[in-house]
């Protein structure tokens, strides 16, 4: 799989230790939200959660941020893109759209995963990480 092929060839470590090394627990967990946010917009969200979720945990263990808060942050960020058309279910969806609208359905729910993508993960964590209250 995708993720296999990142974990492979240690691209989930070098971006979580890249991330873990700026030393400011919320843009950790920010970053940390984006990363699984893109990546799983083209694999798979319950893949992504297992390799987001274990570069979280020296975070977590720092006691600085809620870990509730980041696995839930994290958990949203990975499954609500799952809008995008380079998705296995999105593909889906678009595979079944009849006609000459399949062109403009393609253009329109790759502009709504694009603002998703970018702005999913940015709420996720300003309402559950931000705050502290979990």
């Amino acid at each position: 799989t995708f993720v296999g092929v990142l974990q492979e060839a240690g691209s989930v470590e070098w971006v979580g230790n890249g991330v873990a090394r700026l030393g400011m627990p919320l843009l950790v967990a920010l970053l940390l939200c984006y990363v699984g946010g893109i990546v799983s917009a083209f694999a798979s969200s319950t893949a992504i959660l297992g390799a987001t979720i274990p570069l979280a945990v020296p975070l977590l263990l720092a006691g600085e941020v809620s870990p509730i808060g980041v696995v839930v942050a994290l958990a949203i960020s990975s499954t609500i893109v799952d809008v995008c058309p380079l998705s296995t279910n999105d593909a889906l969806v678009l595979a079944n759209v009849q006609g000459e609208d399949r062109d403009r359905f393609y253009k329109q729910i790759l502009k709504y995963s694009g603002l998703v993508v970018a702005i999913g993960p940015l709420l996720a964590w300003a309402a559950l990480v931000l705050p502290g209250w979990l």
